[in-house]
Protein backbone atom coordinates (compact mmCIF):
# COMPACT_ATOMS: atom_id res chain seq x y z
CA UNK A 1 0.00 0.00 0.00
CA UNK A 2 1.38 3.41 -0.92
CA UNK A 3 2.36 5.94 1.69
CA UNK A 4 0.11 8.44 -0.10
CA UNK A 5 1.15 11.78 1.38
CA UNK A 6 -0.38 14.53 -0.73
CA UNK A 7 1.08 18.00 -1.07
CA UNK A 8 -1.34 20.82 -0.39
CA UNK A 9 -1.14 24.57 -0.75
CA UNK A 10 -0.91 26.46 2.50
CA UNK A 11 -1.94 29.97 3.40
CA UNK A 12 0.34 32.76 4.63
CA UNK A 13 2.66 31.40 7.34
CA UNK A 14 2.16 32.56 10.90
CA UNK A 15 4.75 34.65 12.68
CA UNK A 16 6.51 31.72 14.38
CA UNK A 17 6.88 29.93 11.05
CA UNK A 18 8.15 33.08 9.41
CA UNK A 19 10.88 33.37 12.02
CA UNK A 20 11.96 29.79 11.36
CA UNK A 21 11.85 30.18 7.59
CA UNK A 22 13.96 33.31 7.90
CA UNK A 23 16.49 31.43 10.01
CA UNK A 24 16.80 28.65 7.41
CA UNK A 25 17.13 31.22 4.66
CA UNK A 26 20.00 32.77 6.60
CA UNK A 27 21.68 29.36 6.74
CA UNK A 28 21.26 29.09 2.95
CA UNK A 29 20.92 25.33 3.11
CA UNK A 30 21.18 23.72 -0.35
CA UNK A 31 18.14 21.52 -1.00
CA UNK A 32 17.14 19.61 -4.13
CA UNK A 33 13.87 17.93 -5.04
CA UNK A 34 13.85 14.67 -7.00
CA UNK A 35 10.62 14.20 -8.96
CA UNK A 36 9.25 11.54 -11.25
CA UNK A 37 5.87 10.69 -12.78
CA UNK A 38 5.16 6.99 -13.06
CA UNK A 39 2.42 4.42 -13.55
CA UNK A 40 1.10 2.63 -10.48
CA UNK A 41 2.73 -0.63 -11.59
CA UNK A 42 6.19 0.99 -11.71
CA UNK A 43 5.67 2.58 -8.29
CA UNK A 44 4.71 -0.74 -6.69
CA UNK A 45 7.76 -2.41 -8.21
CA UNK A 46 10.22 0.25 -6.99
CA UNK A 47 8.63 1.75 -3.88
CA UNK A 48 10.52 -0.40 -1.39
CA UNK A 49 13.90 0.57 -2.85
CA UNK A 50 12.85 4.21 -3.09
CA UNK A 51 11.74 4.22 0.56
CA UNK A 52 15.06 2.71 1.62
CA UNK A 53 16.96 5.37 -0.38
CA UNK A 54 14.75 8.13 1.05
CA UNK A 55 14.85 6.84 4.66
CA UNK A 56 11.06 6.66 4.62
CA UNK A 57 10.60 10.19 3.24
CA UNK A 58 9.25 9.24 -0.20
CA UNK A 59 6.13 11.26 -1.02
CA UNK A 60 3.54 9.81 -3.41
CA UNK A 61 1.17 12.43 -4.80
CA UNK A 62 -2.14 11.39 -6.38
CA UNK A 63 -3.73 13.97 -8.67
CA UNK A 64 -7.48 13.62 -9.32
CA UNK A 65 -8.19 12.50 -12.86
CA UNK A 66 -4.59 11.51 -13.64
CA UNK A 67 -3.38 7.96 -14.09
CA UNK A 68 0.24 8.66 -13.29
CA UNK A 69 1.48 9.25 -9.76
CA UNK A 70 3.97 11.94 -8.83
CA UNK A 71 6.92 10.86 -6.69
CA UNK A 72 9.08 13.27 -4.71
CA UNK A 73 12.12 12.98 -2.45
CA UNK A 74 13.77 15.97 -0.81
CA UNK A 75 17.56 15.59 -1.15
CA UNK A 76 19.95 17.58 1.01
CA UNK A 77 22.95 17.39 -1.29
CA UNK A 78 23.59 17.49 -5.03
CA UNK A 79 25.54 14.21 -4.93
CA UNK A 80 22.67 12.40 -3.19
CA UNK A 81 20.10 13.78 -5.66
CA UNK A 82 22.34 12.70 -8.56
CA UNK A 83 22.55 9.17 -7.15
CA UNK A 84 18.75 8.93 -6.95
CA UNK A 85 18.43 10.34 -10.47
CA UNK A 86 20.92 7.84 -11.87
CA UNK A 87 19.15 4.87 -10.30
CA UNK A 88 15.48 5.78 -10.80
CA UNK A 89 15.38 8.39 -13.58
CA UNK A 90 13.15 11.45 -13.22
CA UNK A 91 14.56 14.95 -12.81
CA UNK A 92 16.04 17.24 -10.15
CA UNK A 93 14.78 20.67 -9.13
CA UNK A 94 16.84 23.05 -7.01
CA UNK A 95 14.42 24.38 -4.40
CA UNK A 96 14.01 28.10 -3.87
CA UNK A 97 15.07 29.78 -0.65
CA UNK A 98 11.53 29.63 0.75
CA UNK A 99 11.27 25.83 0.41
CA UNK A 100 10.50 25.46 4.14
CA UNK A 101 7.29 27.46 3.66
CA UNK A 102 6.33 25.43 0.61
CA UNK A 103 6.40 22.12 2.46
CA UNK A 104 5.11 23.30 5.84
CA UNK A 105 2.03 21.39 6.92
CA UNK A 106 -0.57 23.54 8.62
CA UNK A 107 -2.73 20.52 9.56
CA UNK A 108 -0.05 18.73 11.59
CA UNK A 109 -1.42 17.55 14.94
CA UNK A 110 0.60 17.27 18.15
CA UNK A 111 2.02 13.81 18.84
CA UNK A 112 1.76 12.45 22.38
CA UNK A 113 4.65 10.25 23.50
CA UNK A 114 3.51 8.47 26.65
CA UNK A 115 2.68 10.82 29.48
CA UNK A 116 5.93 12.75 29.30
CA UNK A 117 6.13 14.47 25.94
CA UNK A 118 4.15 16.26 23.24
CA UNK A 119 5.77 17.02 19.89
CA UNK A 120 4.23 19.62 17.63
CA UNK A 121 5.03 21.62 14.54
CA UNK A 122 6.02 25.25 15.04
CA UNK A 123 2.47 26.47 14.50
CA UNK A 124 1.24 24.24 17.30
CA UNK A 125 3.85 25.08 19.94
CA UNK A 126 1.95 27.85 21.65
CA UNK A 127 -1.31 25.90 21.60
CA UNK A 128 0.43 22.92 23.21
CA UNK A 129 2.00 25.03 25.92
CA UNK A 130 -1.48 26.15 26.91
CA UNK A 131 -2.92 22.62 26.76
CA UNK A 132 -4.28 20.78 29.79
CA UNK A 133 -1.85 17.89 29.51
CA UNK A 134 -0.09 18.71 32.77
CA UNK A 135 3.25 17.11 33.43
CA UNK A 136 4.17 16.69 29.78
CA UNK A 137 7.17 18.45 28.31
CA UNK A 138 6.98 19.90 24.83
CA UNK A 139 9.20 19.93 21.78
CA UNK A 140 8.41 22.07 18.77
CA UNK A 141 9.88 20.98 15.44
CA UNK A 142 9.35 23.16 12.33
CA UNK A 143 7.44 21.05 9.81
CA UNK A 144 9.14 20.09 6.56
CA UNK A 145 9.60 17.05 4.37
CA UNK A 146 13.37 17.17 4.61
CA UNK A 147 13.71 16.70 8.36
CA UNK A 148 11.67 14.53 10.71
CA UNK A 149 8.97 16.06 12.91
CA UNK A 150 8.05 12.80 14.62
CA UNK A 151 5.07 12.06 12.40
CA UNK A 152 6.72 9.33 10.36
CA UNK A 153 6.11 5.82 11.72
CA UNK A 154 9.80 5.03 12.13
CA UNK A 155 10.42 8.11 14.27
CA UNK A 156 7.21 7.79 16.29
CA UNK A 157 7.91 4.15 17.16
CA UNK A 158 11.49 4.99 18.18
CA UNK A 159 10.27 7.80 20.42
CA UNK A 160 7.72 5.56 22.12
CA UNK A 161 10.27 2.78 22.69
CA UNK A 162 12.66 5.34 24.20
CA UNK A 163 9.97 6.77 26.46
CA UNK A 164 8.89 3.33 27.71
CA UNK A 165 12.45 2.15 28.25
CA UNK A 166 13.57 5.14 30.32
CA UNK A 167 10.34 5.80 32.19
CA UNK A 168 11.70 4.73 35.58
CA UNK A 169 15.38 5.47 35.00
CA UNK A 170 17.29 7.86 37.19
CA UNK A 171 18.51 11.04 35.43
CA UNK A 172 21.86 11.39 33.65
CA UNK A 173 21.84 8.26 31.49
CA UNK A 174 23.57 8.57 28.11
CA UNK A 175 22.40 8.31 24.50
CA UNK A 176 23.93 8.40 21.02
CA UNK A 177 21.61 9.02 18.06
CA UNK A 178 23.04 7.84 14.72
CA UNK A 179 21.55 9.56 11.68
CA UNK A 180 20.04 12.23 13.90
CA UNK A 181 18.29 14.25 11.13
CA UNK A 182 16.25 16.95 12.87
CA UNK A 183 17.68 15.83 16.22
CA UNK A 184 14.24 14.88 17.50
CA UNK A 185 15.32 11.66 19.26
CA UNK A 186 18.30 13.37 20.87
CA UNK A 187 16.13 16.28 22.06
CA UNK A 188 13.46 13.90 23.36
CA UNK A 189 16.15 12.04 25.32
CA UNK A 190 17.04 15.27 27.13
CA UNK A 191 13.37 15.78 28.00
CA UNK A 192 13.32 12.22 29.37
CA UNK A 193 16.24 12.93 31.70
CA UNK A 194 19.34 11.98 29.71
CA UNK A 195 22.64 13.56 30.66
CA UNK A 196 25.20 13.09 27.90
CA UNK A 197 23.52 13.06 24.48
CA UNK A 198 25.25 12.99 21.09
CA UNK A 199 23.60 13.23 17.68
CA UNK A 200 25.57 12.23 14.59
CA UNK A 201 24.72 12.81 10.92
CA UNK A 202 26.74 12.93 7.69
CA UNK A 203 24.67 15.84 6.37
CA UNK A 204 25.82 19.37 7.33
CA UNK A 205 22.29 20.67 6.71
CA UNK A 206 20.83 18.17 9.18
CA UNK A 207 23.37 19.16 11.85
CA UNK A 208 22.56 22.85 11.31
CA UNK A 209 18.83 22.21 11.63
CA UNK A 210 19.26 19.94 14.67
CA UNK A 211 21.23 22.67 16.44
CA UNK A 212 18.57 25.20 15.49
CA UNK A 213 15.86 22.91 16.90
CA UNK A 214 17.78 22.63 20.18
CA UNK A 215 18.05 26.41 20.33
CA UNK A 216 14.37 26.83 19.46
CA UNK A 217 13.37 24.55 22.34
CA UNK A 218 16.00 25.91 24.75
CA UNK A 219 17.52 22.46 25.19
CA UNK A 220 21.19 22.40 26.20
CA UNK A 221 23.70 19.63 26.59
CA UNK A 222 23.29 17.89 23.21
CA UNK A 223 26.41 17.55 21.07
CA UNK A 224 25.46 17.43 17.39
CA UNK A 225 28.41 16.23 15.32
CA UNK A 226 29.06 15.86 11.62
CA UNK A 227 30.20 12.31 10.94
CA UNK A 228 29.78 9.12 8.95
CA UNK A 229 28.14 6.26 10.88
CA UNK A 230 30.45 3.85 9.03
CA UNK A 231 33.43 5.53 10.69
CA UNK A 232 31.84 6.28 14.05
CA UNK A 233 33.64 4.88 17.08
CA UNK A 234 32.27 5.03 20.58
CA UNK A 235 34.93 5.86 23.12
CA UNK A 236 32.89 4.77 26.11
CA UNK A 237 29.89 2.77 27.30
CA UNK A 238 26.53 4.23 26.25
CA UNK A 239 23.22 3.40 27.87
CA UNK A 240 21.16 3.77 24.68
CA UNK A 241 22.06 3.93 21.00
CA UNK A 242 19.26 4.91 18.62
CA UNK A 243 19.56 4.45 14.86
CA UNK A 244 16.68 5.31 12.53
CA UNK A 245 18.43 4.31 9.31
CA UNK A 246 17.63 1.43 6.94
CA UNK A 247 18.12 -2.32 7.28
CA UNK A 248 21.22 -2.85 5.14
CA UNK A 249 23.07 -0.05 6.89
CA UNK A 250 21.92 -1.20 10.34
CA UNK A 251 23.25 -4.71 9.65
CA UNK A 252 26.50 -3.24 8.35
CA UNK A 253 27.17 -1.14 11.45
CA UNK A 254 25.94 -3.62 14.08
CA UNK A 255 29.52 -4.47 15.14
CA UNK A 256 30.01 -0.78 16.02
CA UNK A 257 26.98 -0.75 18.34
CA UNK A 258 28.49 -3.03 20.96
CA UNK A 259 29.10 -0.11 23.31
CA UNK A 260 25.35 0.39 23.73
CA UNK A 261 23.59 -1.45 26.57
CA UNK A 262 20.32 -0.86 24.70
CA UNK A 263 19.62 -0.43 20.99
CA UNK A 264 16.57 1.18 19.40
CA UNK A 265 16.65 0.40 15.68
CA UNK A 266 14.16 1.69 13.16
CA UNK A 267 13.75 2.41 9.45
CA UNK A 268 13.20 -1.33 8.91
CA UNK A 269 10.72 -2.51 6.30
CA UNK A 270 8.66 -5.58 7.24
CA UNK A 271 10.12 -7.44 4.28
CA UNK A 272 13.59 -6.90 5.81
CA UNK A 273 12.65 -7.73 9.41
CA UNK A 274 13.75 -11.38 9.45
CA UNK A 275 17.20 -10.60 8.05
CA UNK A 276 17.83 -7.96 10.71
CA UNK A 277 16.54 -10.23 13.49
CA UNK A 278 18.99 -12.93 12.40
CA UNK A 279 21.82 -10.40 12.40
CA UNK A 280 20.93 -9.31 15.94
CA UNK A 281 20.90 -12.88 17.17
CA UNK A 282 24.29 -13.55 15.58
CA UNK A 283 25.62 -10.66 17.68
CA UNK A 284 23.96 -12.19 20.76
CA UNK A 285 21.58 -9.29 21.20
CA UNK A 286 18.24 -10.02 22.85
CA UNK A 287 15.12 -8.59 21.23
CA UNK A 288 13.01 -7.15 24.04
CA UNK A 289 10.24 -5.44 22.08
CA UNK A 290 9.20 -5.01 18.48
CA UNK A 291 6.71 -2.45 17.19
CA UNK A 292 5.01 -2.55 13.80
CA UNK A 293 3.18 0.24 12.06
CA UNK A 294 2.11 -0.18 8.46
CA UNK A 295 5.09 -1.43 6.48
CA UNK A 296 7.61 -0.32 9.13
CA UNK A 297 9.22 -2.08 12.10
CA UNK A 298 11.15 -0.76 15.11
CA UNK A 299 13.13 -2.99 17.46
CA UNK A 300 14.33 -2.60 21.03
CA UNK A 301 17.29 -4.87 21.74
CA UNK A 302 19.82 -5.20 24.55
CA UNK A 303 23.09 -6.82 25.43
CA UNK A 304 22.93 -9.55 28.04
CA UNK A 305 24.39 -6.98 30.45
CA UNK A 306 21.64 -4.43 29.68
CA UNK A 307 20.82 -2.45 32.80
CA UNK A 308 17.04 -2.58 32.74
CA UNK A 309 14.24 -4.64 31.16
CA UNK A 310 11.39 -2.85 29.43
CA UNK A 311 8.17 -3.26 31.39
CA UNK A 312 5.53 -4.89 29.23
CA UNK A 313 2.10 -3.29 29.19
Amino acid sequence: MLSGLALTKVGPPKRSKLRWAGFCTALRLPVYLWRKRAELRWVKAHEEHLQAHAHGQLVVVRRPGRKRLELEIVCRSRSYSSAVLKKFGGHIEALSRNWMQRFARADSKPIKIGKRLIISSVEGIFVCRLSRHKGRSHIGIPASLAFGTGEHATTAMSLRLLEQLTRDWKPDWSLVDLGTGSGILALAAKRFGAGGVTGIDNDPAAISVAKANAQLNKIRGVSFQLGDVHKWKSGQETDVITANLYSDLLIEILPKLGSGAWLILSGILRSQQDELVRALRRKRLDIINMKRRGKWVAILARRSSGRKILRRS
